[in-house]
C-alpha cells in the first residue's frame, strides 16, 4: 500500500504552495500568539506531519505549541526515534461524537511499545478485541496504548522509555503496515477530556505539514 504522506520532490509548485502557506499561517498566528513570534520559534527539532482530515486531501493549519508553564511536561514518544505521524488528533464535542481521540503513528507489526512517561500501569488487556494499555501519570494525566500485545501487569510502576508491549497489526483505518493508536487524558475526568499527544512531544517550533494525497476515513 503506498504511503500516506508520499514526498514531492523538493521545489515542486505544490510543496513550494503548502510551505508558503503554512509560513503565512504561523506568522499571522505569532503575531496574535501573548509570547509574540519568539515564543513560536524557540530551537528545537521540530516534526513533521501532514493532516489527513480535510475532505479534499487539504492540510490542516498547524496549531501553535502551548507554553509549557502551563501545560504538562513534554512527553517522549512511545515509538523509537520520531515516527510519522499518518492521522492526527480531533477532539470530540461529546462523549460518543465524532472525532479521533489521539494519534496514529506509523509503525511496523512487533516494534516496541514504550512508555511515554513514568507512571503506573491501570489496564493491560482487551477491548473489543484489541490489546491496551493503559497508565496514569504523575502529573494527572493518562497515556492509552493499541493495538498492542502487552507485557506489563496491572499496578506495575514503568519507567519513562521502557517497553510495555509491541506493536500488533489491525489497527482500522492504518494505510500503512501497522499504525500505533496513541491517546492522552486528564485522568479522572469526562471522556471528552482528550489532548492532543503531539503537544506534549513536541517542542516549542514552528510546525512543518508533509504533502500528502488521499483521504483517510475518520473512525
Amino acid at each position: 500500500m503506498p504511503a500516506l504522506f508520499p514526498r514531492n520532490e523538493a521545489g515542486t509548485p505544490r510543496t513550494a504552495l503548502i510551505a508558503t502557506l503554512v509560513s503565512v499561517g504561523l506568522l499571522a498566528t505569532a503575531l496574535a500568539a501573548p509570547g509574540g513570534l519568539t515564543e513560536l520559534v524557540t530551537p528545537g527539532p521540530a516534526h513533521a506531519y501532514g493532516a489527513p482530515n480535510g475532505a479534499n486531501g487539504a492540510a490542516l493549519p498547524a496549531e501553535r505549541v502551548p507554553d509549557r508553564t502551563t501545560e504538562a511536561p513534554r512527553f517522549s514518544w512511545p515509538l523509537s526515534g520520531e515516527p510519522d505521524v499518518v492521522r492526527l488528533f480531533h477532539r470530540p464535542s461529546s462523549t460518543y461524537g465524532p472525532g479521533h481521540r489521539g494519534v496514529d503513528l506509523a509503525a511496523t507489526p512487533g516494534q516496541d511499545v514504550l512508555a511515554s512517561a513514568e507512571g503506573v500501569v491501570i489496564f493491560a488487556g482487551r477491548v473489543a478485541g484489541r490489546g491496551v494499555v493503559s497508565i496514569r501519570h504523575n502529573d494527572g494525566l493518562r497515556t492509552t496504548y493499541e493495538p498492542v500485545r502487552w507485557s506489563v501487569s496491572p499496578g506495575q510502576r514503568v519507567r519513562r522509555g521502557q517497553v510495555i508491549g509491541t506493536v500488533a497489526p489491525g489497527h482500522d483505518g492504518c494505510p500503512v503496515e501497522a499504525c500505533l493508536h496513541w491517546g492522552v487524558r486528564r485522568d479522572g475526568t469526562a471522556n471528552t477530556d482528550y489532548l492532543d499527544p503531539l503537544r506534549l512531544v513536541l517542542p516549542a517550533a514552528p510546525l512543518r505539514l508533509k504533502p500528502w494525497e488521499g483521504v483517510v476515513a475518520h473512525s
